[in-house]
């Protein structure tokens, strides 16, 4: 069973910096991927970056390019999402996930989360 623990989000205005943190467990994998997907209210899933955890490859959407990052403890299994320079557009449940699929950049994960909010207002 595959459980994720979130946790990092809120309200922050724009310009501000938040950073997301997920805790991941029961994830078993040969090539293991995790990541990060967010939905904003009334849009569809969009995933927002991705890490393989074995080549420490970063993948990131370009709609956040330059300014969120991924990263991974790859000893605690945690994995983070920086976001700075944030934008109203930016509001959304983020989500952690796992087992990225090749469509991963409209959200296509074989595991998500429950999500946590980010709230960026003007």
């Amino acid at each position: 069973l595959v459980q994720f623990q979130e946790s990092g989000g809120g309200s922050v205005q724009v310009g501000g910096s938040l950073r997301l943190s997920c805790a991941v467990s029961g994830y078993t994998t040969d090539n293991p991927c995790m990541g990060w997907a967010r939905q904003a209210p009334g849009k569809e899933h969009e995933g927002v970056a991705v890490i393989y955890a074995n080549l420490n490859r970063t993948y990131t959407a370009a709609s956040v390019k330059g300014r969120f990052t991924i990263s991974l403890d790859n000893a605690k299994n945690i994995v983070y999402l920086q976001m700075s320079n944030l934008k109203p557009e930016d509001t959304a449940m983020y989500y952690c996930a796992a087992g990225c699929r090749r469509s991963w950049g409209r959200g296509d994960f074989t595991y998500l989360g429950q999500g946590t909010q980010v709230t960026v207002s003007s």
